[in-house]
């Protein structure tokens, strides 16, 4: 095999860019469905004993073991999180080099959408098939996007990374919006379409996620390339390499002072960021008691929010640079969190919801053109980006474990303001990468 440069070649076309930017139009389903909204309305309404309004048992019994409802949920996702952290580096290593990551896209998609289609079968009867699933569908999830975002300085030149990035996660909200409404009209109004059962419209949403991330997803899988092999051999086994592929990209992290603070930075705020959006539906379900037409609409309106936060986070970038509009946001974050803990009325929770869907998409998409900005040129893509998202599953791991203990033990609002702290760490170090740079 010739040597070739480490340099990618970048395939700067539209067409290119917006069928990349239909995977989140595919997967963002995913995201709001199961994890935002039905499944985890669903979720609470076949795991909670009421009595005239108020709870009076949440336990489950998973396998034997009995857990608080949200705390197995939450400790489940934690867990698909932990197997992704600890799979993908191999994956990636394989991927960049045989130059297949787009095979290794499909098999993560094909694993999520049948997960949520299997979700059909979840009651409250089969609640170890539902964990399993949801769990499954979160490794497809977050296994396809490492390869997902390993594309993006391949199709995009460098001036063009926060402009196509925030596009991806504009399609994705504008998508997933679009599934919700036809999901919540089923859920919200059954007899309309002769449904009886009240477990039957969730259920039916679940299976439409599947069929929506699959379908779509042809659009990506038809236009995308399949990559570039990178041009070299390996002394040690490709599942060895995988790990070392990951201590060799440190080793170059280590000589970028602005990309190594950046990624620590990364690290803490992220512990605080996908926990929030983990855990809302719990926190309104459970201690505001809202109704699941509530808590489902409110995320609608989260998600219609977040298209524009993502292009505004993107044109402040433009002004005042990525580094410091994401100190911006994390500390926007901290002001979120503080609230959170003071909300006791609808009103009030719709309000922090808008200012969340504001600085979701924003510090989602900024963080991923950031990181794309500050790495090397390089062919090995997907090692780079297995990194980026191996730092961002043991963050998520790290915060939802703490989330559910501090729940577990005491309740959720005191789980929420521990958030902060992972937030002030996070703004700290942001502040030293800004000096840096």
């Amino acid at each position: 095999m010739e040597p070739v440069s480490d340099a990618p070649v970048i395939i700067s076309s539209k067409s290119v860019q917006r069928a990349w930017s239909m995977y989140d139009w595919a997967n963002s389903a995913y995201n709001l469905v199961i994890t935002s909204t039905i499944f985890p309305a669903y979720y609470e309404a076949i795991t909670i004993v009421r009595k005239d309004g108020k709870i009076v048992d949440e336990r489950v019994s998973f396998f034997g073991h009995t857990f608080k409802n949200s705390s197995l949920s939450l400790y489940s996702i934690a867990v698909a999180y932990l197997v992704i952290a600890l799979i993908s580096p191999i994956l990636s290593s394989i991927a960049d080099y045989k130059g297949n990551k787009k095979r290794f896209m499909q098999f993560f998609c094909y694993l999520g959408a049948a997960s949520c289609c299997f979700l059909y079968f979840f009651t409250k009867d089969t609640l170890e098939l539902g964990i399993i699933c949801s769990a499954l569908a979160a490794v497809g999830y977050c296994g396809s996007l490492v390869f997902y975002n390993a594309y993006l300085p391949e199709i995009a030149a460098e001036a063009d990374q926060d402009r196509v990035s925030a596009q991806g996660f504009a399609y994705g909200y504008v998508g997933s919006v679009l599934l919700q409404i036809i999901c919540f009209v089923f859920v919200l109004e059954p007899k309309w379409f002769g449904i009886t059962d009240s477990s039957f419209a969730p259920r039916l949403s679940f299976f439409l996620v599947g069929i929506w991330w699959a379908g779509f997803a042809q659009v990506t899988f038809f236009k995308l390339p399949k990559g570039v092999p990178v041009a070299k051999k390996h002394s040690r086994s490709l599942l060895a390499n995988g790990f070392f592929e990951l201590r060799k990209v440190w080793g170059q992290i280590k000589q970028l002072p602005v990309l190594k603070t950046y990624l620590g930075a990364f690290l803490f705020y992220s512990m605080g960021v996908q926990t929030v959006m983990l855990a809302a539906t719990h926190f309104g379900s459970k201690d505001l008691n809202l109704s699941d037409a509530q808590l489902i609409s409110t995320i609608l309106i989260i998600q219609l929010v977040a298209i524009a936060g993502a292009y505004i986070m993107a044109k402040l970038s433009d002004v005042f640079g990525n580094l410091k509009v994401l100190l911006l946001v994390v500390f926007i974050w901290i002001a979120v969190c503080i609230a959170a803990y003071f909300t006791q009325t609808a009103m009030q929770f719709y309000i922090v919801a808008a200012i969340v869907g504001l600085i979701m998409g924003g510090i989602q998409s900024l963080s991923r053109s950031t990181y794309s900005k500050l790495m090397p040129p390089t062919h090995d893509t997907a090692s780079f980006f297995s990194f980026y998202d191996v730092t961002e599953k043991m963050a998520i791991v790290i915060g939802m474990f703490t989330f559910a203990y501090i729940d577990s033990m005491l309740n959720m609002r005191v789980a929420i303001l521990a958030l902060i702290i992972f937030f002030l760490v996070g703004a700290l170090i942001l502040y030293l990468a800004i000096r840096k740079d």
